[in-house]
This record gives C-alpha cells, structure tokens and sequence, in this order.
C-alpha cells in the first residue's frame, strides 16, 4: 500500500524493533547530564547510572542545575526509563548492627537522589544474612531487609519511582538467588511500606543461579517460573548480561554478549520473548576495550532485529 502524499514510508518491521528499549550502564564522572549524552551517543535509548560512588558510604545530593541539565537530556533524546543502581555497600539484610545503620542512612540518601533526579528505578540488591542463627538466616535476613527498608523508606513520598530487588547469583549467604526468596522479600517489604516495589531480573545472575535460560526449552521453564512465583507485571527490568560462569556456578561475573555461557543463541530468544521483549534491558558488560560498550549494544540491537523467533523458541 502507497503512502500518502507527504508521509513517509513506515517499514513496520524496523518500526517494532525502534520501539524496543535497549540500553547500558553509563558512568556520571563530569556530570549527570554527560551520563545521558553517552548514553544517546551509544545508541541506547533507556540507560542506567549510579547516584554516587557505588563503593563510599558518603554522597551529595547534586545541584539543581546538573539535574535540569540531566532532563533536558534525556527529553532531547527520548532516553526512558532512567535507572539508578544502589551502593554496593549497602546490606539492609545484614546482622551487624553498624552495618544496618549505614545501610538504612544510605539507602535513604538513595530514594532522595532519585526521586530528586527524575528516575525511575532504584535497583537493590537483597543483600547477605551472613552472620545470623544457622536454622533461622534466610528468614531472619528476609525479616530484617523488609523492617531495614522500612524504616529508610519513613516519610518519603516519590509518584513515579519503583524499587526493583534484583536476583542474584546465589553466592555465599546471599538472598534473591531464587524466586521464592524475592517473592518473599516483596511481599514482607509491602507490609512495611507504601513504596512502589517490584523486580528486575539479571540474565548474568539467572544462569549462575542455576535457571538455564541459555536452552529455549530452560528459558520456557524459566519464564513460566517468574510468572508463577513473581508475576511478570512486577518485572520492570532485565539486566542484559553473559556469564563467565557456568550454570549453576553462582559466580557473578559479567561478560560481553556472546562471550560468555548465555550465547548468542539465547539472547536472540531472551529478547524476541514476547512476554519479556516490551520491557527495558539494560547492559551491564565489561567494557575492556574502546568500543565495547557500543558493540554490546549493536549486538543486541542485531540479535532483536534477527529473524522472528520459531515457535518452539518461547
């Protein structure tokens, strides 16, 4: 079918693909608004930052100016969603008493800057019970993260901000390695607050956790589990990583798509999923060398654009 006069043609194909969000970690050295610019620079068209240094306790609340710069940025290039990732140092699980007070502080100052800067995610981690009563830890630590986050979250108020606990790989004592676990995290952390909570889902962690989403008959099963134990609506975000581990390895290392135990292969069906490929992915991948954060990018963008999935993919 011909256009009409003075409209341009629409390839619906490519048109689909465009709609898709895809995007990267990017740092906030020099400022917010050059975070959004890589970012744009990149071709991504959502991106994710820290706040502050993920590996000091201390942070500002930057100025006025640099958040307007940073709006106007990602008005000008349509960059949407806006994630923040939490501190690493934060452990709102933890038994040490030191520890939990800097981690309530800490994750305060997190839901302030973000809710200052416009975002519209702040990932968290569960965090370690290490330290706590062997037959009771991991509901301890559960119980504990949910009354931690509480007590940070009183008296805030942010419309449009959603805290999404990420999985993990499962390693030593930490939580979210499994879906009950996050299930369970959310539901008591409801009980506590008024806060928007949800989920975002690491491919990286997912594999080293042991759901072997690197096969399409794993991934089936993998996706069927969310749905059932999290519910897919309450995934906002999938952290679009390979694995230098193996299934099952709990090792939480990231590699370049393709380069790692995930594959190409399993990317392709990951992001052509239809209940999965509406929602933002987001890279985090070593950048070792000039051009990797861009050749991550294209990779995905590629594996998207690929032929339509088989039927017997999802």
């Amino acid at each position: 079918m011909n256009a009409a006069p003075g409209c341009p043609v629409t390839n619906p194909r490519r048109a689909k693909i465009d709609s898709l969000r895809l995007g990267i970690h990017t740092s906030i050295g020099g400022s917010l608004e050059k975070s959004a610019l890589e970012a744009a620079k990149l071709g991504a068209n959502t991106f994710q930052i820290f706040s502050a240094s993920p590996r000091m306790w201390r942070a500002r609340l930057q100025c006025q100016d640099e958040i307007r710069r940073l709006r106007s940025a990602r008005d000008r290039f349509a960059l949407h969603p806006l994630a923040i990732h939490v501190n690493y140092l934060i452990n709102l699980a933890s038994a040490d008493p030191l520890i939990r007070a800097k981690s309530i502080a800490g994750f305060r100052g997190e839901l302030d800057r973000a809710a200052a800067i416009g975002a519209d995610y702040l990932v968290l981690h569960p965090g370690s019970y290490r330290g706590r009563p062997a037959g009771d830890a991991i509901a301890g630590g559960i119980a504990a993260f949910a009354l931690a986050l509480g007590e940070a979250a009183r008296g805030f108020r942010a419309a449009g901000l959603t805290v999404l606990l990420e999985n993990t790989a499962g390693a030593g004592s930490h939580l979210g390695a499994r879906f009950d676990e996050l299930q369970a995290i959310r539901e008591r952390t409801l009980l506590v607050t008024d806060l928007a909570i949800g989920y975002c889902l690491d491919t990286c962690h997912l594999l080293a956790a042991g759901f072997d989403i690197a096969t399409a008959s794993g991934l089936r099963q993998t996706v069927q589990a969310a749905e059932d134990r999290l519910g897919l609506s309450h995934v906002h975000l999938i952290h679009a990583n390979d694995s230098k581990g193996t299934l099952g390895s709990h090792l939480d290392r990231h590699a370049s798509i393709g380069e790692g135990h995930i594959g190409l292969d399993a990317f392709r069906r990951i992001l052509r999923h239809p209940k999965l490929r509406a929602k933002p992915f987001i890279l985090e991948t070593p950048a070792k060398k000039p051009g990797d954060d861009r050749r991550n990018l294209d990779r995905l963008k590629a594996l998207a654009a690929a032929a339509g999935a088989r039927a017997r993919d999802v």
